[in-house]
């Protein structure tokens, strides 16, 4: 019986432990945030004839990758979406699967940052420039509509990140999954099919 107010006082003392640990994480969570991908836009619409979407980023590169670019290796990020059409009868269908890429890579020779994508590429004085121009995208054609049905429900999965797999092959095998290289964000969302008015 004499054995029971310290058994109570040893508890108490491991739950003041475990609220303080609690908290201190809740304090360090803004700060491990802030080495992530805030999704701050992300919008679908629908044309005269085809599904675009429009999406933005924020974000800075980690010391590591940042390093790593500097060193001369160049660091991709990907957009992909996938359009799904509800079915209540089996799994549902995917109609649609589309997905985009930016290559970002430092010339020392002219002390410039390169952006590439899709065959197009733009050259920046400062990494702040350079990485804006790879945080979103307007008005991107990611279905036509004859891939959507008018009367059925449509959801679409997006995903943007910093894409790994691109690095060269023995940086890959290195890197493992380091901290500070697992930027990426992901969201569902419905997709709206009806048509807007004209103001």
């Amino acid at each position: 019986m004499r054995r029971a107010p310290g058994t109570l006082g040893a508890l108490r003392g491991l739950l003041l432990a475990w609220v303080l640990l609690l908290c201190g994480l809740l304090l360090l969570a803004p700060q491990a945030q802030a080495q992530g991908i805030e999704l701050t836009t992300l919008k679908a619409e629908r044309d005269e004839d085809a599904l675009s979407l429009s999406f933005n980023t924020v974000y800075e590169l980690p010391r590591p990758v940042e390093d790593a670019l500097q060193k001369g290796v160049p660091i991709y990020f990907t957009a992909e979406v996938s359009i799904y059409r509800n079915r209540w009868y089996w799994r549902d269908a995917r109609v649609a699967r589309v997905s985009r890429s930016w290559r970002l890579a430092w010339q020392p020779l002219t002390r410039q940052y390169r952006v590439s994508t899709g065959g197009l590429n733009q050259t920046y004085g400062s990494l702040h420039e350079a990485l804006n121009a790879m945080r979103g995208a307007q008005g991107w054609r990611i279905a036509e509509l004859s891939q959507l049905e008018d009367d059925a429900k449509h959801y679409l999965e997006f995903s943007y990140k910093l894409d790994t797999s691109q690095l060269p092959r023995p940086m890959q095998i290195g890197l493992g999954s380091p901290e500070g290289w697992a930027l990426q964000v992901a969201r569902n969302m419905t997709v709206d099919l009806a048509v807007r008015g004209t103001p």
